[in-house]
């Protein structure tokens, strides 16, 4: 009997002894949110720091990483940071949106527990209350494949990170003020490029090489045009796909917008013009970084290289050259076009068309007709605890209604494993950029006028780039496939931050009734709990 016993005690100690070697890593983060001046455009401002930096600080981590950052917030008013681009598998809790997560108080902090399974790619965080985005707060996330799985380019020499977009000199306060009085926001003062205007960041580069730019839209209403003087561009990877390495000369960015590209310093050693200019706009903004060889003694000089402007066709054009790397692997050692998302028939079709309706007399913007309001109580808390009137699935109309817009708490619902068929329809005069928290789909078709069931013989079924976040033209539509694979409360948005906050967003509940652990994970114990939902218990483990 002894034998037995010793025996079954080693087998218990290797089991654990495995569990113990095969978790995935932990990286702790530990950022303490403060106001601090800033003069990101000659001007002084109160921005949202994170660790005294402005933007924030970057996210290293590698695919299936687990990390736990705590968040202290020493502003005088509640706080949240959202992760825009990570999936949160079967854990929205952790998304950082008003609709699964209550805000942090002054004075307290929560932590965040979040793992990028099956990711790689460029994204970023912001903070997703009020217009704190419009101060800062805001930093980019790096996900790198694991040291086994192939990369389809050689390693670059360097890895850097341009956060860009357009910026206000009116504060934050200011500006969700002039929202709630029913107004849009201004035209924007200028634009940044890592927190700085003019010629404010030097990027050093060894000629010969080549180097990786990971750059990503953080502005609040504007496209973007990126581009660098004298050099091309290779695209290699969008919102953590990894792309054909198509050659580009300038690349338009929308809201939202993540983009990986190789430059090879292989010109003459000198200083060169990085440009970032607005796209689509009557005035058009300008601002410039510099890359600097570090063989150069001449400075940046000459005009400032000139981009496209409100040409709306090579846009299109562009959009529709981007396309996935069938052969390339993801996260996952298998090459991505092993997933046939263009042989799986969606189960329905969703149509979402934006507008602007003025309600009780104020501007406001809204899908399919209705203006998102807030509730006092996040949806995920209210759905855990059972608590009703908080809001009702079916709240969200899955077609437009062509009426009047309205007011309402704005909830879809949809099963787990439905895969559906999206359909954006813009029939307003400017761009529009749509974001989904939580997922990763498949951009099948851009179109002019109205979408009909024909459209889809213009699908690109077989090599589409799966991303996160997706532009749709003027008086135009965009399709998308996605799989409704990931449990949870999933936050569907504008990006453009005037028209998030006045309405023009709604969250998709994607159901199942297993309850399992295996599906969607339990309340976290550290869950803030407010409006109905004070004075419950979360989970005691």
């Amino acid at each position: 009997m002894r034998p037995c016993i010793l025996l079954f005690s080693s087998l218990i100690l290797l089991l654990l002894s495995c569990s113990v070697n095969s978790e995935d890593p932990y990286r702790f983060f530990t950022w303490k949110v403060t106001y601090g001046d800033i003069y990101p455009l000659g001007v002084k401002q109160q921005g949202i720091l994170i660790n005294g930096q402005f933007p924030g600080p970057h996210i290293d981590a590698v695919t299936n990483d687990n990390l736990v950052i705590s968040v202290y917030n020493y502003l005088r008013e509640p706080f949240l940071i959202s992760w825009n681009g990570l999936q949160h598998r079967r854990n929205s809790w952790q998304d950082g949106v008003s609709g699964t997560n209550c805000p942090i108080p002054p004075g307290r902090n929560f932590t965040y527990n979040i793992q990028v399974k099956d990711q790689i790619g460029s994204f970023f965080y912001f903070p997703s209350l009020g217009m704190h985005k419009a101060a800062g707060a805001f930093g980019a996330i790096r996900i790198w494949s694991r040291p086994k799985i192939p990369v389809p380019f050689p390693p670059p020499a360097g890895d850097f990170y341009i956060l860009a977009g357009d910026w206000f000199k009116l504060d934050h306060h200011r500006l969700r003020r002039l929202l709630e009085n029913g107004h849009n926001l201004p035209f924007p003062d200028g634009l940044l490029i890592n927190g700085r205007g003019w010629n404010g960041n030097t990027f050093t580069v060894d000629q010969g090489k080549t180097y990786r730019f990971r750059i990503s839209n953080v502005g609040l209403t504007t496209s973007i045009n990126f581009r660098i003087q004298g050099h091309k561009m290779k695209l290699v990877e969008v919102e953590g796909s990894h792309t054909l390495q198509n050659t580009y000369s300038s690349l338009d960015i929308h809201l939202g917008q993540s983009y990986s590209v190789l430059v090879t310093a292989d010109q003459p050693p000198k200083d060169y013009y990085i440009v970032v200019s607005t796209r689509f706009t009557r005035r058009v903004l300008t601002t410039t970084s510099v890359l600097h060889y570090s063989n150069s003694h001449t400075g940046v000089s000459g005009p400032v290289p000139g981009g496209p402007t409100t040409d709306i066709v090579s846009s299109v054009f562009q959009a529709r050259s981007i396309r996935w790397n069938l052969t390339a692997s993801g996260p996952r050692p298998n090459p991505q076009g092993s997933y046939h998302y263009g042989m799986i028939i969606p189960t329905r079709t969703i149509m979402l068309a934006n507008s602007a309706p003025y309600i009780n007399g104020k501007q406001r913007f809204a899908v399919n007709s209705v203006s998102y309001v807030q509730p006092d109580t996040p949806l995920k808390l209210a759905d855990y605890f059972n608590i009703g009137g908080v809001y009702w699935v079916g709240s969200m109309p899955t077609n437009p209604t062509g009426g009047n817009g309205y007011l309402q708490t704005a909830v879809m619902g949809a099963n787990f494993h439905e895969f559906v068929e999206i359909v954006f329809q813009n029939w307003e005069d400017t761009v529009q950029s749509w974001h989904i928290d939580g997922y990763s789909f498949f951009v099948v078709g851009f179109g002019s006028g109205q979408w009909t069931v024909n459209s889809r013989g213009s699908y690109n079924l077989r090599d589409t780039v799966a991303r996160c976040t997706t532009q749709v033209y003027p008086r135009s539509w965009t399709a998308i496939y996605m799989p409704l694979d990931n449990v949870g409360m999933w936050n569907i948005r504008s990006e453009n931050w005037a028209r998030q906050y006045l309405g023009q967003q709604f969250y998709l509940r994607v159901y199942t009734p297993s309850g399992s652990w295996r599906d969607e994970y339990p309340v976290p114990k550290n869950a803030l709990l407010c409006g109905r939902a004070t004075g419950r218990r979360t989970r005691p483990f």
